[in-house]
């Protein structure tokens, strides 16, 4: 059934009535005094509820004024539909009807949102199974679920609630929602802008028209928190350019009467261009002047920037901490030249008073355990308070991956001006991930790769995972597990089991195997914040199993040394990693040396790699990368290198667009062997996918390899280096980073075998 209730202000004369008429049957009572007081009509509330809230005890004399002022206070409750007073002789007697309760809550017609979502804000407002039930409950509740339609964009939607009573006073709760079709921005017009053209100043925002992507970006909904990012956006771009004085005098955002279609105008006074005609200190600098002149990006000469004044500000207040004075305060004062256009900005400097760090509370880890982040701070309790040291800490806690959010918040202690309490708050996230891989080719046809990690193990901050290959040619299995911190120092362990059978790329078919079976256990030594060093030991014995169609290379190699071949190499390594972000990197770069070394066993060898990743952001947009790899081996004491050892070169990760691993020599038969010699360079220009704005998770890119392997016996040869060019997709999906390539050979040789699309989830390059 519905109800269709009365508005709030009926309902308020409806409920001043019922006082009234409760207050004069409470009047009607002879004033006795009270022996006992007795309650009828409870259900669900507690006696000691209304024993609390009467205003008069066994023993005191009852009154018209207790008795109005015991009435209104059960009614304050919220409690109670209706309350009556009698008495019975010298007992008072208490007669109640308890208001419905809400026994479910459910919606019909949702699409747009998850019904725990709705669920969550309609707690939020007090809708919630075994509250009171009351009209202005229902109203409430449908306001709500408005407004979360309308931060969709949804201005048409509209809510009907239904009431059912059932059983034991309760009632149950339908909110069925007719949503309707999304109000979509017609035009975004910016009124009062000369310097720079309308279409510059919007292609600022991330709100649009829309285009063909608006289905997945949303960016054509309106949004009020989007467009006051977008306003700030606007506001930004004049002040960094010497629009001092600009402003946004007022924004119009109208809806057509069909409620489908948003107009939004923004009106602004752009003001003078000013230069920066010096800049000078002033205040308590701690007899350190220099060093905080040091600081100072503000160009005199250039035209007036506020994100140079503000890292300026923050870059000093931040060295304030780095000595203790957690207080300090930089103030930037100008003094304008209007005739002239020109300002001269004063640094003003107060570092208030030293203080100390009480204590480190951590929030928002409820999966993650509090040693996890306590491990990763370079700030400690009962020590001066150091700025660049909690900055640091945040980097740290930030980069173990674990979290969507990391922040310090620097919070007073009462009564103790020289101390503070740092409260960390993190927000956690899925650290399990999945990585896939499909490709095809004449040789391997439908090849997938499958791997499941968990980070953060039952919150520990360990890792394990397990890693499966189902190639034709090639199948793996390794399992893994990484405990960051196996000593208190940071110093990493991880442990490797492995399985491999592999025969190597080659298009003639055969049986034959090569079988890899072992485990390895590695160390990592911190030597600085950015810097790790990496070694270890592993045993590791590998099988030829002839079968038709062997290379000769791996039959030569049985014949001199054996179908078994035992090896414990040795690994040793180093890394720097400053990069902003391991998924979507827009700066910074990672390096890393990898050295392998088996001198005793029956293959003895060694094996050298380097690594270098450069990310360079041209704009907000737009990023330039490189990669280049460079790999080589050399067999020990009169050996050959393995062959098993050999680097493979072509496909994702090297050169695309050449099918996977089938650069470099091959026998008379044509199997690919593989070389000791890798060199890979690779070039991409990143910018995010048209109609996506300014959203880093789904990028296209054009890109340019060059690569190949080579053999023991062949130099290093220009020459010889395949290269291709093409483009491709990146889109940080919910399973890991998906590359999705088309690589065309723009430099190939007779036999090279050419595989134009590939896609991986779960890598770079």
């Amino acid at each position: 059934m519905k109800n269709f209730f009365p508005g709030p202000g009926v309902r308020h004369v409806l409920a001043a009535a019922s006082l009234v008429l409760a207050a004069q049957a409470a009047w009607a009572l002879q004033p006795f005094k009270v022996q006992d007081i007795r309650v009828e009509g409870l259900q669900r509330v507690e006696p000691g509820t209304i024993f609390a809230s009467l205003p008069m005890r066994v023993g005191d004399e009852y009154t018209d004024e207790k008795g109005a002022a015991a009435i209104r206070a059960l009614f304050a409750l919220g409690l109670f539909k209706d309350v009556k007073l009698e008495a019975q002789g010298n007992v008072l007697v208490v007669v109640v009807e308890e208001r419905p309760t809400v026994a479910e809550v459910e919606f019909a017609g949702i699409k747009e949102f998850d019904k725990d979502q709705l669920k969550k804000a309609m707690r939020d407002v007090g809708v919630v199974e075994g509250r009171p039930f009351d009209k202005a409950l229902a109203d409430r509740a449908e306001q709500e679920l408005k407004r979360q339609y309308l931060n969709k964009s949804l201005y048409g939607a509209e809510v009907v609630t239904t009431v059912t009573p059932v059983e034991r006073n309760r009632v149950n709760l339908t909110f069925t929602v007719t949503e309707g079709e999304p109000a979509k921005i017609k035009d975004i017009s910016i009124v009062g802008a000369k310097a720079f053209s309308e279409s510059t100043l919007t292609d600022l925002f991330d709100l649009d028209t829309g285009g063909w992507l608006s289905w997945y970006t949303k960016s054509d909904r309106y949004s009020r928190a989007k467009l006051n990012a977008d306003l700030e956006s606007l506001r930004s771009y004049y002040l960094t350019r010497g629009y001092m004085e600009f402003r946004i005098d007022s924004t119009q955002v109208a809806i057509a009467p069909d409620k489908q279609s948003i107009s939004i105008i923004v009106n602004v006074t752009e003001g003078p261009r000013y230069v920066v005609s010096g800049v000078t200190l002033a205040g308590n600098y701690l007899d350190r002047d220099d060093e905080f002149k040091s600081l100072i990006t503000i160009k005199p000469g250039e035209p007036y920037n506020a994100n140079a004044v503000t890292d300026t500000i923050k870059a000093m207040t931040d060295h304030f901490g780095n000595f203790g004075y957690a207080f300090a305060k930089v103030e930037a004062v100008p003094e304008v030249d209007r005739e002239n256009n020109r300002v001269q900005l004063e640094l003003r400097a107060d570092p208030s008073r030293r203080a100390y760090v009480r204590r480190i509370n951590i929030d928002g880890n409820n999966r993650t355990r509090d040693e996890v982040v306590r491990r990763e701070f370079r700030q400690y309790e009962a020590s001066w308070y150091n700025g660049e040291k909690i900055r640091l800490s945040r980097d740290r806690v930030d980069r173990l991956g674990f979290f969507t959010e990391v922040g310090v918040e620097t919070q007073e202690v009462p009564g103790a001006p020289d101390q503070v309490d740092l409260l960390v708050h993190v927000t956690e996230k899925p650290t399990g991930m999945i990585q896939i891989g499909a490709g095809y080719s004449t040789a391997e046809k439908i090849s997938l790769t499958f791997g499941i990690k968990q980070e953060n193990v039952f919150g520990s901050g360990n890792t394990l995972g397990v890693d499966v290959n189902t190639g034709k040619f090639n199948r793996t299995i390794v399992l893994s597990t990484t405990d960051p911190y196996f000593t208190q120092d940071g110093i990493s362990r991880t442990l490797d089991v492995f399985y491999r059978t592999q025969r190597p790329y080659q298009y003639q078919g055969g049986d034959y195997k090569l079988v890899t079976e072992g485990g390895s256990v590695r160390f990592g030594i911190p030597f600085s914040e950015l810097d790790t060093v990496y070694f270890g030991a592993g045993v590791e014995r590998t099988r030829i199993k002839s079968g038709t169609n062997i290379p000769a290379a791996y039959l030569a190699y049985a014949d001199k040394y054996g179908d078994s071949s035992f090896a414990i190499p040795l690994t040793i390594g180093w890394s720097r990693d400053d990069r902003d972000s391991a998924l979507a990197p827009n700066s910074g770069r990672l390096q890393k040396i990898t050295t392998e070394l088996s001198l005793a066993g029956d293959a003895r060898y060694a094996k050298f790699g380097y690594q270098y990743q450069q990310y360079i952001p041209l704009t907000k947009r737009y990023t330039l990368a490189f990669n280049g790899e460079l790999g080589y081996g050399k067999g020990l004491s009169g050996r050959p290198f393995p062959v098993f050892k050999n680097y493979y070169s072509g496909g994702l990760g090297s050169v695309r667009g050449f099918d996977q691993g089938t650069l470099g020599p091959r026998d008379v038969t044509g199997a690919i062997l593989g070389g000791t010699k890798k060199i890979t360079f690779n070039t991409e220009f990143m910018a995010p996918f048209p109609g996506a704005g300014n959203d880093r998770t789904l990028r296209w890119f054009v890109f340019v390899d060059v690569g190949n392997v080579y053999g023991d016996n062949d130099p290093w040869s220009l020459k010889e280096l395949r290269a291709s060019a093409g483009l491709g997709l990146s889109w940080i999906s919910p399973l890991g980073p998906l590359r999705l390539a088309w690589g065309q050979p723009i430099r190939k040789f007779a036999g090279d075998k050419i595989q134009r699309l590939q896609f991986q989830i779960g890598t770079s390059f």
